[in-house]
C-alpha cells in the first residue's frame, strides 16, 4: 500500500462518484444520484475558488475522498471551510487513512488563512462523530435547516 492525498483530478470522477453512493446510502438525509453527484465533484473541479477535493490514492486507484469547501465567515472576518463526503473506502478502513486525509484538509485550511472548518455529520452515525470528536471536533449549538429552491434535476 502506497497512499498518497492529492488534489482529486477529473479521471478520479467515476471513483468519487462511487464512493459517494456508499457515503450516500450510510446518511439519512441524501440518496446516490450519480448524475447529480457527477455535477457537483465537476463543478468543485472547475471552479477551484469554491474548494477543493482531495483523495486518498493507493498506486492510481482512490482509496477515499474529502471535500472542502471555501467559504466567509462574517463572524471571524475570514474565509472558512465547509468539510464534506469524507470518506474511506472498506478496505482501507481501520488503517489511520481518515485521520490523515482530514488531518491533510486541516493543514491546508490553516495555510490558506482559513480561520474554521465547519461539518456536518448524520446524528445517527456515531462511529463518524466519535471519529471527528477525536480530530478535536466540537459540537455546535446551531441547527441546521434548509429550504430548496429548484429541483437540482431540471439544472
Amino acid at each position: 500500500m502506497e497512499i498518497e492525498i492529492l488534489p482529486a483530478e477529473y479521471s478520479d470522477l467515476d471513483q468519487l462518484a462511487d464512493l459517494l453512493a456508499e457515503l450516500f446510502t450510510l446518511e439519512s438525509d441524501f440518496r446516490p444520484d450519480r448524475e447529480k453527484q457527477l455535477r457537483g465533484l465537476r463543478l468543485i473541479l472547475d471552479n477551484p475558488a469554491l474548494g477543493r477535493l482531495f483523495v486518498l490514492r493507493d498506486q492510481g486507484w482512490v482509496a477515499g475522498m474529502a471535500n472542502a469547501l471555501i467559504t466567509v465567515s462574517t463572524s471571524e472576518g475570514c474565509r472558512a471551510v465547509v468539510l464534506e463526503d469524507v470518506i474511506v473506502r472498506n478496505e482501507y478502513r481501520g488503517k489511520g487513512l481518515g485521520r490523515q486525509l482530514v488531518e491533510h484538509v486541516l493543514a491546508w485550511a490553516k495555510t490558506g488563512g482559513m480561520t474554521r472548518v465547519t461539518l456536518l455529520a448524520d446524528r445517527d452515525n456515531k462511529v463518524a462523530l466519535d471519529f471527528y470528536r477525536k480530530l478535536g471536533f466540537d459540537r455546535s449549538h446551531m441547527v441546521v435547516l434548509r429550504r430548496r429552491l429548484i429541483s437540482p434535476s431540471s439544472l
